[in-house]
């Protein structure tokens, strides 16, 4: 008889080997059932797959955990998908079996994939489904200012396809190695924000799997609140199999200036101001640590790009602004230098065992008459040990331009990120990172802050996450109800307890 690690085929659950494995789940026993278990006659029979679903502990071992590293979850089975079909037929199999299943994103690379979600929010219970989204890894097609790709594409192999073609997405993650499904699910966000919200903001459509089984197209005009509720809304309401994303020119060079700040009230001054005045394409910042480890100082990064073989105007661009000016550094990249330059942080830390270490991130949205409050009470709170590796963005976008219900936002006009990205050394305190998260958080919202889906912010409870969602609270649940009755889709996410 074949070991349990064999993959279920279409061909062996045809029959088309006499001694199957894992035939499928049995309600009454809680278990996968095999040909030779005594309770394999209570077994649901699977159905035909193009592609496989895997079973054995060394599969399901490595979709039980996620890029956090603190959050263990009980992953059965492994669906890698062969076509969509499969992920319509697993579907309505979980929902037959009360089973829960959800997409597992799978960014990163070189071999190191893994859900890029930070506390189990992609993760599924025992006996539940992880499906594979490296089994959806098709460009579909690429035009002049869109392309359809499949939910596992990442976003890097999008930007290298389109800028094959002198394209490129106008909004970018800092980190291209994630699939675009899974940051559509949670919003996207990168240094265009100011210019083009969230990468859910430059979605034309998408195919999705409800909960119900129904494979949907779903856009502005067609299905529009599936797409509302689907893009920034957790994995509620569907499972993302294709999207159409906007693409714009890219530039042949990015001019990358780095200005640093004492004063914080100057720092945010500046930030408000080249933000409304357009004067950079790109723009972050963040509260880092001074050199000597000493204490905090701020960093404010403008990214200009060029216009063919012209470069941009540097004085023009750095006019009456209150930086140290002779900390300031200016680099001209090329766009695809700029726009990869953290795979150059990702390989430092990984060879200084800073990657695989449990990572308590805490993102936020903040109000922008709040924003020197926050500033004073994360530069009081945290420290060197705190971030690790890590460092701390903070810099101003106007809410209109993030268009999509469910990435709710401050009530001003102007938010600032807060992303506390920390990667811990070996040995430290995530206990008390997390529990610090908490009591941030808290703050926070006392503040009129709003969360990022990505963070690790324990004891959330059903009235935290309506208190988040505020008005759009009953959107959510309606689409749920509609879309998802059973209540099988990405229970990681806790919304609903």
């Amino acid at each position: 008889m074949r070991s349990s690690s064999t993959p279920i085929t279409r061909r062996s659950i045809l029959g088309g080997m006499a001694a199957a494995t894992v035939i499928g789940w049995s309600t009454s026993h809680q278990a996968w059932a095999r040909e030779s278990d005594s309770f394999a006659h209570t077994a649901a029979s699977l159905p035909a797959l193009d592609g496989t679903l895997e079973t054995s502990a060394g599969v399901t071992s490595t979709f039980n955990h996620d890029f956090g590293h603190m959050v263990t979850g009980a992953c059965w089975a492994v669906l890698r998908p062969g076509s969509v079909q499969d992920i319509v037929k697993m579907v309505n199999y979980a929902r037959a079996n009360r089973l829960k299943i959800a997409m597992n994103g799978r960014g990163g690379q070189n071999g190191d994939e893994e859900s890029h979600s930070c506390y189990g929010q992609a993760q599924v219970p025992q006996g539940g489904i992880a499906i594979d989204a490296r089994g959806l890894t098709k460009i579909v097609r690429i035009g002049s200012s869109s392309a359809v790709v499949e939910a596992g594409v990442t976003w890097a192999q999008l930007t290298d396809a389109a800028l094959a073609r002198g394209l490129t997405p106008p909004a970018l993650t800092d980190y291209l190695h994630l699939s675009i499904g899974g940051t559509l699910s949670v919003g996207g966000i990168g240094s265009t924000v100011a210019r083009y919200g969230l990468q859910i903001d430059t979605v034309k459509s998408i195919d999705i799997v409800t909960g119900n089984g129904d494979l949907i197209t779903a856009s502005p005009s067609c299905h529009a609140d599936l797409f509302n509720t689907a893009l920034g809304g957790g994995g509620q309401v569907g499972i993302i199999v294709r999207a159409e994303v906007a693409l714009i020119p890219a530039p042949p060079k990015m001019t990358v200036f780095t200005l640093y700040y004492n004063d914080v009230t100057a720092f945010l001054a500046d930030s408000e101001k080249l933000m409304a005045e357009k004067r950079f394409e790109g723009q972050v910042g963040e509260i880092a640590r001074t050199p000597d480890n000493s204490g905090w100082w701020y960093k404010l990064e403008g990214q200009a790009y060029w216009k063919g073989n012209t470069a941009p105007n540097r004085t023009a661009l750095l006019t009456g602004l209150h930086d140290e000016r002779a900390s300031a550094t200016i680099e001209d990249l090329s766009f695809r230098e700029a726009v990869f330059r953290t795979d150059g942080d990702e390989a430092w830390l990984k060879e200084n065992d800073f990657w695989g270490q449990p990572k308590p991130w805490l993102s936020l949205f903040v109000p922008a008459s709040k924003a020197k409050a926050m500033a004073d009470l994360l530069t009081a709170e945290l420290n060197g040990d705190d971030l690790g590796a890590g460092f701390l963005l903070y810099y101003p976008y106007p809410t209109s331009k993030l268009t999509r219900p469910l990435s709710v936002q401050p009530s001003e006009p102007t938010a600032y990120l807060c992303d506390v990205l920390r990667f811990p050394a070996p040995g430290a305190d995530i206990a008390r990172m997390l529990d610090q998260n908490r009591r941030l958080y808290d703050k926070a919202v006392a503040l009129g802050a709003k969360r990022y889906l990505v963070g690790a912010i324990p004891n959330m409870t059903s009235a935290d996450w309506r208190t988040h969602f505020g008005a759009r609270w009953k959107v959510l649940v309606a689409a749920k109800r509609r879309y998802d009755p059973a209540g099988i889709l990405t229970p990681g996410q806790g919304f609903f307890g």
